[in-house]
């Protein structure tokens, strides 16, 4: 069972050992231990415990070192099995290049595709009980589904009990659509549930900052391009405009998906200005308190390569529900059902 081998108990709480893979600048980490600073399992007290972090991106690393006050190491492909810390939780957003419609749609093919295989070499060999993909939603149908079918194949054949779905960051209060596939498992088969929060957008207005610098504005002559390309109208006092690689312009009260690599000016804060580095940030549900250094293109980046937080705060806490309700153990080799506690 989850926590009673691995999870050790210290007084009245409990540590929760996890690693970072592809850790950008952190999202995944914000995530889990916003859960854990409020949640309680078993009337327990859970403390999140980073034994590892790993991430090739040199900017990358040095943010999450300096919000975090620990520095990942480097290309994961190059770390020996054995110097990575035994582990409850393994966490990746593993990169998503090879499978999104901005790319090439390679797959397996591109070499940044068999970083998944890294994943699975690490918990093939670790065997933490639970762990969290993320992804671009194009994953899911990459291939004809082919590419995912192989992925879940290998997961199970590791030995863990599975589930994926493709959440928007729009439904968990966030203004921004972006749309990501979430692959969860587990070591038993637990009764985990995707929940479906009911949760009202915040609106940009809250996200906006009220003034920014000149260098955020577009020039005079993109402004004017965007105007003359727009033909709808909208009633809301701030939207963000989008112009898709058709050249098509939209304006909506939410953003569409910040990218990594796109055009500076794809998205445009009432068709004038490009986003700061705060609105990106608070954009993907990251706390005001995190800081970003670097250039703006290295901001763009790796904002743009992280997780929508809120996101995963729901799939923790589905998580940390399934385990605590769960109540049976499956012992497949007598095929019969034992009964047990958590924390015995």
């Amino acid at each position: 069972m989850l926590f009673k081998s691995q999870l050790k108990q210290t007084n009245s709480n409990l540590q929760l050992k996890y690693i970072d893979l592809f850790c950008g600048i952190g999202g995944f980490r914000i995530a889990l231990e916003s859960v854990c600073s409020q949640y309680r399992l078993k009337d327990k007290k859970i403390e999140s415990i980073c034994v590892f972090s790993s991430d090739i991106d040199p900017d990358a690393k040095k943010n999450y070192e300096a919000n975090f006050k620990e520095k990942p190491q480097g290309d994961i492909t190059k770390i020996p099995i054995e110097s990575i810390p035994k582990h409850d939780l393994l966490l990746a957003g593993f990169p998503c290049q090879p499978f999104s419609i901005c790319g090439k749609l390679e797959g397996f093919e591109d070499t940044r595709g068999t970083l998944f295989f890294e994943i699975a070499r690490i918990l093939d060999y670790h065997k933490p009980y639970a762990f969290i993909l993320e992804n671009v939603k194009q994953l899911v149908g990459h291939n004809k589904g082919k590419t995912l079918k192989t992925i879940l194949k290998i997961l199970s054949d590791l030995g863990y009990y599975t589930d994926y779905k493709v959440l928007n960051a729009l439904n968990f209060g966030l203004p921004q659509k972006r749309e990501r596939v979430f692959i969860v498992g587990f070591r038993d088969p637990l009764a985990f549930i995707w929940k479906q929060p009911n949760i009202l957008m915040k609106p940009l207005s809250e996200i906006i900052e009220k003034s920014v610098s000149e260098f955020y504005y577009a020039s005079e002559q993109i402004q004017r391009n965007r105007l003359a390309k727009y033909q709808g109208n909208h009633q809301h006092k701030i939207t963000i405009w989008h112009e898709n690689k058709a050249g098509h312009i939209s304006a909506y009260p939410y953003s569409c998906a910040m990218r990594a690599g796109a055009s500076y000016n794809y998205l445009l804060v009432n068709g004038k200005r490009r986003l700061t580095e705060r609105e990106m940030l608070r954009l993907q549900g990251f706390p005001d308190w995190f800081q970003l250094i670097g250039s703006y293109s290295s901001a763009r980046k790796l904002v743009g390569n992280s997780v929508a937080v809120p996101c995963v705060v729901s799939i923790i806490n589905s998580i940390f529900d399934a385990v605590d309700k769960n109540k049976f153990k499956v012992d497949q080799r007598k095929e019969q059902f034992i009964q047990t506690t958590l924390f015995d």
